[in-house]
């Protein structure tokens, strides 16, 4: 498999502050985030209903690797990396670009916008720094 010989070194995590006020209004609008899913990140289609059913390629991390199968558990770390408010200061129309979130296993995913409110998500490769941020947050009550 290709390695990334770079990450991308803008993704800033929203400050506290900031991330309640972003909360608070998507919680007044009634407005949640979706899990689509990315075949190029799939062995095994699963649940995901994607279309085609599974597409690895080359480079790409893949969701088998950290023991995301369903869309539901895609889906709820989606939820919980919005409510502990770790997405990026960067959005588009209203949505945060990138989410963060780590599964059980103690490995940090990232998820970004495809459209309004939709996203995809994939494991963060051992070499991005970016990482140890995203662990480190997590823990923060």
């Amino acid at each position: 498999m290709r390695r990334r010989k770079s990450f991308n070194r803008k993704r800033r995590i929203c400050g506290e502050d900031e991330a309640r006020t972003r909360l608070q209004k998507f919680a007044t609008a009634n407005l949640s985030p979706r899990y689509s899913g990315n075949p190029e990140h799939k062995r095994n289609p699963g649940d995901f209903g994607l279309e085609p059913p599974s597409s690895p390629r080359l480079g790409k991390s893949l969701c088998d690797a950290v023991k995301i199968y369903t869309r539901g558990d895609a889906s709820e770390l989606l939820t919980s990396a919005f409510s502990k408010g770790l997405f990026s200061i960067q959005e588009r129309e209203g949505w945060p670009q990138n989410v963060w979130a780590v599964t059980v296993d103690g490995h940090p995913v990232e998820a970004q916008l495809e459209g309004v409110g939709i996203y995809h998500g994939y494991p963060m490769p051992a070499a991005d720094p970016f990482r140890d941020e995203i662990l480190a947050r997590w823990e923060r009550p």
